[in-house]
C-alpha cells in the first residue's frame, strides 16, 4: 500500500483460519470509528452505545450553535435593512404627503405655516439675503379642511382643464408611436445581427447617452425647417423617435431562445408571425415596462413645450404648475396633487411588469 492511500473499508468477518490478517486489525463492534495509527495502518477503535450518543450529541448541539450564530446574525443585517428602508422611504415620501395634506388647506394658512419660505423667495433678488428668518411650520393636519381651491382648478378655471388634455393628447401618441417604433427596430436589431446593424445600433446608444438639451437645438432647427414650429408635432416627432425604448427591447428581444425562432421556420411561419406570435408575447412585460417609464417621463416634461411651443394655449400642464403665481399656493398644491394621480396610478397597475421588464432586459 502505498503513503497515505486510502482503501475502501471492506467488512471485517470472523475468520480463524485467516493467515493473512493484519494483527493491528481488530474485529469492530456495530459502532466503531477509524483512525489512522500509522502511514500504512488503520486502527479500528471500538465506542459504546454511550459514548456513540454523546459524540453525536455534541455535534449536533455545536450545528445548532452555529445555526443560532447565524440566524441571530441574518436577523440584525435584515432589521437594519428595514429601518435604513423605512427612513429613506419616509424622507421620499415626505414631500408627496405634505402635498397631498397641504393641498386641503386654505391660501391664508399656507402662507401662516410656509410664511419664512416665501419671505426668503421674496428676498433673494434682493443685496441683503434672508435665507429663512424663522423655521417654518410643516403642519401635516390642516385646521379647516378646504375644497376651494379643487373648485377653482375643476370647475371654475377652464384653463387648468385645457392644459391637462394637452398633456394626455401629447403624451398618449409619443408613448403609443414609440412603442411601435421599437418593437419593430428592436426585432430587426436582434434578428439580425451584422456588422452594418451593430454600427447603428451602436449608434443609438449614444444617442441614447446624450443629454436633451445636446439634441434641443437641432430639433428646434429641424422642426422650424419642417414648419411644425409651434405645433405639437415638434414633440411629437421627437418623441416618437428616441432610442431609449430601442435599446430596451432590443436587450430584452435578444434573450428569447433561438430554438422557438427555428421551430417557427420549420412549422412554415414567416418573419411577420414570428414577430407578433413569438417576440411580442414573450416581451409583453418590457413592453410594459417602457410604457410606464415613457408616460412618466413625457407627463413631467417641461423644456420641450417652453422651447418648441410659442402658444400658451397649446402647453401642457407641466408647464402650467411653473407658472402659477404665489398668490395661489392653495391652487398650486391641489394642481400638483391632481398632476401626480396619472402617473402614480400607472405605476401602481403596472409595478410588477415595470420590475420584471427592467430586470430580465440587463439593465443595472
Amino acid at each position: 500500500m502505498k503513503k497515505n492511500e486510502i482503501t475502501p473499508l471492506q467488512t471485517l468477518t470472523k475468520d480463524t483460519g485467516a493467515k493473512n490478517q493484519s494483527p493491528s486489525v481488530r474485529e469492530p463492534d456495530t459502532h466503531a470509528s477509524i483512525r489512522e495509527v500509522h502511514a500504512n495502518e488503520i486502527e479500528i477503535v471500538r465506542l459504546s452505545d454511550e459514548e456513540l450518543a454523546k459524540l453525536h450529541e455534541k455535534g449536533r448541539s455545536d450545528a445548532r450553535r452555529r445555526a443560532k450564530v447565524r440566524t441571530v446574525r441574518e436577523k440584525i443585517f435584515v432589521t437594519l435593512g428595514v429601518i435604513l428602508a423605512v427612513v429613506v422611504a419616509i424622507f421620499a415620501l415626505m414631500p408627496i404627503v405634505l402635498t397631498i395634506l397641504d393641498s386641503f388647506m386654505s391660501t391664508d394658512e399656507i402662507k401662516t405655516n410656509y410664511s419664512a419660505v416665501f419671505n426668503s423667495l421674496s428676498s433673494a433678488s434682493s443685496e441683503s439675503k434672508v435665507y429663512l428668518s424663522s423655521t417654518p411650520k410643516l403642519k401635516m393636519i390642516p385646521d379647516m379642511v378646504s375644497f376651494s381651491q379643487y373648485k377653482t382648478l375643476l370647475f371654475l378655471s377652464p384653463t387648468y382643464l385645457l392644459k391637462f388634455w394637452n398633456s394626455v393628447a401629447l403624451v398618449v401618441p409619443i408613448v403609443f408611436g414609440q412603442i411601435m417604433v421599437a418593437c419593430l427596430a428592436s426585432y430587426s436589431f436582434s434578428r439580425y445581427r451584422r456588422k452594418r446593424r451593430e454600427v447603428l445600433f451602436f449608434s443609438y446608444v449614444i444617442l441614447m447617452l446624450m443629454p436633451f438639451q445636446v439634441t434641443l437645438v437641432p430639433n428646434y432647427l429641424i422642426a422650424n425647417k419642417l414648419n411644425i414650429y409651434n405645433t405639437w408635432w415638434s414633440i411629437i416627432l421627437p418623441g416618437v423617435f428616441s432610442t431609449f425604448s430601442v435599446f430596451l427591447l432590443t436587450k430584452y428581444m435578444r434573450q428569447i431562445p433561438s430554438s422557438y425562432i427555428e421551430a417557427a421556420k420549420l412549422d412554415g411561419a414567416n418573419e411577420w408571425q414570428i414577430f407578433t406570435r413569438i417576440s411580442l408575447p414573450m416581451c409583453k412585460s418590457a413592453v410594459f415596462a417602457m410604457a410606464i417609464l415613457l408616460f412618466i417621463d413625457y407627463w413631467n416634461m417641461v423644456e420641450q413645450p417652453l422651447i418648441l411651443l410659442e402658444d400658451a394655449s397649446k402647453q401642457p400642464l407641466s408647464v402650467f404648475l411653473s407658472q402659477i403665481n404665489a398668490s395661489e399656493v392653495g391652487i398650486a398644491f391641489a394642481a400638483s396633487f391632481i398632476f401626480m394621480i396619472p402617473p402614480l396610478l400607472i405605476f401602481l397597475y403596472g409595478e410588477q411588469y415595470l420590475v420584471e421588464g427592467i430586470s430580465r432586459s440587463g439593465i443595472k
